[in-house]
This record gives structure tokens, sequence and C-alpha cells, in this order.
């Protein structure tokens, strides 16, 4: 009989919490990490993964919860709390090195009430169309941001990147998307989520073509950027450090 494995999303925002219970092994493994990552996609403060009903059929699934992990540390840098895992799973994660960068608690409804008194960085969330007008929207979004947050120094490049970002939804993805913008100490995260699951590559245009250098100018302009693949889209994130307040 086939296993089976249950990720129940029981809230998104400010803290995520993700109930799974069942068996995890190969072949349910993959259902785990795409879940992680649609957890990790709304970019809440922690993700509190509830393990306690959870049995681990084969440790070597463990891994595509590790790749996941390592997917995450440079975007959206959340940390993933692994609550109420008996000694067996504990081992087997402190047995995947790619899982080093786990947190741990013994109860998930306590580690949740402390995630909730921890502050986050300021952010800032829009739902954008598909049209020509949104970037004009985030343009204005990303410079009152930017004053609110003392962060004058680089409206001009965030606000390049959050249109080309924008632009590239509309032309090519054509679904609505989020637009989010956070402040997290010393760097400045732009991300954009579509409902499409075509993944964004660089082209390499003539002189004389008019676009095609969209994801250039990201890379060029940031300290780092990327993709962060769900089932119902991507999303796709820069990051680049700021200034002192001024």
């Amino acid at each position: 009989m086939p296993s089976q494995l249950v990720c129940r999303p029981e809230r998104s925002l400010p803290v995520a919490v993700l109930r799974v219970s069942g068996t995890l092994d190969r072949e349910t493994g993959g259902a785990l990490g795409a879940a992680v990552r649609r957890s990790l996609a709304v970019q809440p403060v922690k993700v509190l993964l509830d393990m306690s009903r959870l049995n681990v059929g084969d440790p070597v699934a463990v891994s595509g919860l590790g790749a996941v992990i390592c997917q995450a540390e440079e975007f959206p840098a959340v940390p993933i709390v692994i609550c109420g895992a008996d000694p067996r799973t504990r081992d087997a994660l402190a047995g995947d090195r790619d899982c080093a960068g786990l947190e741990y608690a013994d109860d998930c409804d306590k580690a949740l009430a402390t995630a909730e008194t921890e502050p986050g960085g300021p952010t800032v969330r829009v739902r954008l169309r598909p049209v020509p007008e949104s970037c004009r929207q985030v343009r204005h979004l990303v410079v009152q941001a930017c004053a609110a947050w003392q962060r004058a120094d680089v409206t001009a490049t965030a606000t390049l990147i959050a249109t080309e970002l924008v632009a590239n939804v509309v032309r090519h993805a054509h679904t609505t998307m989020e637009f989010t913008l956070g402040l997290r100490g010393d760097r400045l995260v732009l991300a954009v989520r579509d409902g499409s699951r075509l993944m964004p590559r660089a082209l390499d245009p003539a002189v004389t073509d008019a676009g095609g250098r969209g994801l250039h100018l990201v890379r060029d302009l940031t300290d780092a950027w990327g993709v962060l693949p769900v089932t119902d889209g991507k999303v796709v994130w820069t990051q680049f450090t700021t200034g002192a307040a001024m």
C-alpha cells in the first residue's frame, strides 16, 4: 500500500505553521519539500514544522527537506523550526549536513507563542494585475517605503529592480502577482510571486535589440537573486545591502 503524507498549513503570516502527519519516505519526500516551499514563499517570520505525528519511514527522504532548507538559506532566510519530532526523526535530520540550520522545539504551540513576540523587519505586500500600469504602481510603493525606512540611498536601484521584476510577469507570466518588499537588518529584499511555472532565464540580446536585458540588470545591481519554485508558480527574488539609516 502506498505511503501517505498529509501537510496541513494552519497559518501563513506572520508565523507559518505546517502540520505534517503520515510517513516520510522516498515516495512522499517530494510532497513535504513542496509544502515547506509554499510556506516559505509568503516570507513569514518563521516556519514551524509540526512533526509530532510524522513517521520517518526512510531516513534518505530527509535529504529532500535538506535541499529545501539549503534553498531557503539565501531566500527568504526564514528560520525553520522542527516541533515535536521524536528522537529517531531528530537523529535523521542531524545526520544530514544540509539540515544543520534547523531549530528544534518540543511543543509547537509554545514555539508559536514565542515566535509571535519576536520582532520582524518592516514589510510591504501588494497584489498587482499583469498590466503595464503595475510597473508605475510598484515604483511609487518602493519610493514611499525607502523614504519611510530611511533608505534613500538605494531608492533608485530598488525602483529599477522592482520595475524589472514586475515587468517580467507582465510580459511573460500574464498572471496576478504579489510583490513583497522587506527590510531585514541591512538587506533590502524584493520578491514577486506569480502563477506561472515557466522559469525565467537570462537572454543574450544583440546590441540593436530593444529588450531582453532585465535579468542581467537584476544580476548586476544586486548581491544575490534566484527563483523559488512552488507548485502553483514561482517566486523570483533579489536582495542587496543598504547603507545605514539616513
